[in-house]
């Protein structure tokens, strides 16, 4: 089976992660008898430094014609002075844009070898599996207007949304929780926004057409609260795209570190763009010390959602937690017992648990 993937590197340590994801899918690729084309473009501040553009037309353009993408990481204090238009994670933001990415699927499910990294007691996140679901297309980030007023004195964000933008989210979220077990926690602020009513409004009316989901509304900040305090009283987390943002990070101590996060943004088609959900790191980028499962288990992802290849996923994921059980962990992960491993080190111990002897062996993609 022959799958074109998009490489967007971008900048920082995303370079270095990347590198760890093409030996993943070579892998997986020589192991099921699969066929990877993969193809490299520029995106974030690497695409500003060379054609003065966050996000160049031929990424877009490859993009569109991928099967799936999968992105390192944008951004960096190089490029903080530019325009906010010319801001690296405009690239970003307008590659989910141009492609219909609406949908953001961020699980947060705890390794029990790496309960103890947690900053949360043990018996607190011990078992905790959440997917939160995040609208990706809308609200605050993509409002117009969005400008400073008064000889800069005042600033105006607008809030912006569609029923329709909703709908679709909400009804993903619904098919989500079905998939898992039938339960659904709709997070809005809406004793406060109108924005917030609206949605609280259409969860209503959905949840006629699920009746076998039990659902549930929780304010933003009571929903914040409960994250860290009872996390296993979520399932599946629906809201909108700032609240999104805010929680799915927050969710990242319940892992003990965001290098341990995965993220996919998916249409309804089944394209997708995958990327680990932390930053571009410019502080440790070239160091060889950047934590590469996030971006693993974004392949993981890729394979799931895009390909459906569940076994496949399956056993990406396996090899990531037999790596962890094994004693390998990145200095993010505020080891007790032994030595930080390199990134690369990190990568051949997956590797080595995907049953691959050797990843040169193992290529069968045309990497351009």
């Amino acid at each position: 089976m022959n799958k074109h993937i998009i490489l967007l590197p971008g900048d920082g340590i995303g370079k270095e992660i990347m590198e760890s994801a093409k030996q993943i899918l070579n892998a997986v690729a020589g192991e099921f008898g699969h066929h990877f084309t993969l193809h490299e473009h520029l995106i974030g501040g690497a695409a500003i430094d060379q054609n003065n553009t966050p996000l160049p037309e031929a990424t877009i353009e490859a993009c569109q014609e991928a099967d799936a993408i999968l992105l390192g990481a944008v951004g960096g204090e190089k490029w903080d002075g530019l325009p906010a238009e010319k801001q690296p994670e405009k690239g970003l933001l307008g590659i989910r844009k141009e492609l219909g990415l609406f949908a953001n699927l961020r699980p947060i499910k705890g390794f029990p070898s790496l309960l103890y990294a947690s900053p949360l007691k043990e018996h607190i996140i011990d078992g905790s599996d959440i997917l939160i679901i995040r609208e990706l297309t809308g609200g605050l980030y993509f409002g117009q207007p969005s400008e400073r007023l008064e000889n800069g004195d005042a600033v105006v964000d607008t809030l912006y949304y569609h029923r329709d933008e909703m709908e679709r989210i909400i009804d993903k979220a619904f098919q989500s929780a079905r998939l898992r077990h039938n339960h659904l926690t709709s997070v809005d602020k809406a004793n406060v926004l109108e924005s917030s009513r609206m949605w609280r409004e259409i969860v209503s009316e959905k949840s006629s057409e699920y009746p076998d989901v039990v659902v549930e509304h929780e304010l933003v900040d009571a929903a914040a609260m409960k994250l860290i305090t009872q996390p296993d009283q979520f399932d599946v987390m629906v809201t909108e795209n700032m609240f999104g943002d805010i929680l799915s990070d927050e969710a990242s101590v319940l892992t003990g570190s965001l290098g341990m996060l995965p993220s996919a943004s998916v249409r309804s088609d089944g394209v997708g763009l995958y990327e680990p959900v932390h930053g571009s790191a410019p502080d440790i980028a070239g160091q060889g010390i950047a934590n590469p499962l996030g971006t693993i288990l974004s392949v993981a992802l890729m394979l799931r959602h895009s390909f459906q290849m569940e076994t496949e996923a399956a056993a990406v994921e396996r090899a990531v937690r037999e790596s962890l059980e094994q004693g390998y962990y990145t200095a993010d992960l505020d080891i007790k017992h032994g030595r930080p491993v390199s990134t690369e080190e990190m990568t051949t111990a997956v590797l080595d648990n995907l049953s691959v002897k050797s990843v040169s062996d193992s290529i069968c993609n045309m990497y351009v």
